[in-house]
């Protein structure tokens, strides 16, 4: 819940379609601000290299029992008392779907925030297409465009953004298959079973995710006292307290423990989780989830920035 003054009253279809009409006219912008965070970080962007089937020398790694041994490099292997076999580096482009939460929690931007959850959101899932399209990686948003590879990836994206008038609160994840990857960023406050549950599958198909979760530095810290309303952005329900303060440390306690819960879901997952502020840059995040994706699948980890 945020602070604010005045009625509140549940989010209607108009509501849903005015804020769908406003996302859509802030892409653009955003698109500008995504190109100028990947400036300040293309230096340090490396290929996401993989073992796989294509032409150039990847690495020697020991034979293991049931794999062909026309894949032995029987010159490397005479050197020694072991048996070598010469991985290959994959060449296909991969894919990484990409998606932002478009829930009206993500609008809330505290005095502290240089910017609100969803313009951060946006902002990181742009710049990440025109890294990943730079590389000649396939990008794709759910439910909204297939996969594809162009140059002008983040570009395309945007325009296909800009049309959507009524975004969808989950995204369609049933065409994720196997061996792709996923960057999910919202700010993940619904319970943690219900986000378990509708992750679940992708854990299931073998689909690695990356979750980055953008917080306000208020939600974090909690930093209100006296008499405060609090409204639920989502539901439109009300909360007054009469002296905030006493509600501090149980709401600190909780916000961490979930944080806490899906950070260890998804090193147990082999996915990454990473959290960055909206006091903080978007390039700080932008880095960190890069890392996440060049790693080994089964070392998941968790960044905060």
């Amino acid at each position: 819940m945020a602070p604010v003054g005045g009625a509140a009253a549940p989010v209607t279809t108009t509501d849903a379609l005015a804020r769908g009409r406003l996302r859509a006219s802030l892409v653009p912008d955003l698109l500008v601000e995504a190109r100028r965070v990947v400036n300040t970080v293309i230096a340090g962007w490396h290929g996401r290299r993989r073992r796989g089937i294509g032409e150039n020398f990847w690495q020697f790694r020991p034979y293991v029992e049931g794999e062909s041994r026309s894949r032995i490099d029987w010159r490397r292997s005479a050197r020694d008392d072991h048996i070598y076999i010469r991985d290959r580096e994959w060449e296909a482009a991969h894919t990484v779907w990409l998606w932002a939460d478009p829930s009206p929690s993500m609008l809330y931007q505290s005095a502290g925030a240089t910017v609100s959850k969803e313009s951060r959101a946006l902002v990181l899932i742009l710049a990440l297409a025109e890294i990943l399209s730079r590389s000649g990686e396939r990008i794709a948003w759910p439910g909204v465009t297939d996969p594809f590879a162009a140059r002008n990836g983040a570009e395309r994206l945007a325009a296909r953004l800009s049309h959507i008038q009524t975004p969808t609160a989950r995204p369609e994840l049933a065409h994720i298959r196997r061996f792709s990857d996923i960057v999910i960023v919202s700010d993940f406050l619904d319970p943690v079973e219900e986000t378990q549950a509708w992750l679940d599958p992708l854990a299931q198909r073998g689909v690695r995710a990356h979750l980055v979760e953008v917080a306000d530095p208020a939600e974090e810290t909690f930093p209100y006292s006296g008499r405060t309303e609090f409204h639920d952005p989502e539901t439109g329900e009300r909360l007054t307290a009469g002296r905030a303060e006493t509600l501090g440390d149980d709401y600190r306690n909780l916000y961490a423990a979930r944080r806490k819960e899906l950070d260890a879901w998804c090193k147990r997952l082999g996915w990454s989780y990473t959290v960055n502020h909206t006091d903080r840059l978007a390039s700080e995040a932008l880095v960190k989830v890069h890392m996440a994706m060049t790693v080994d699948p089964g070392l998941g980890h968790g960044v905060h920035s």
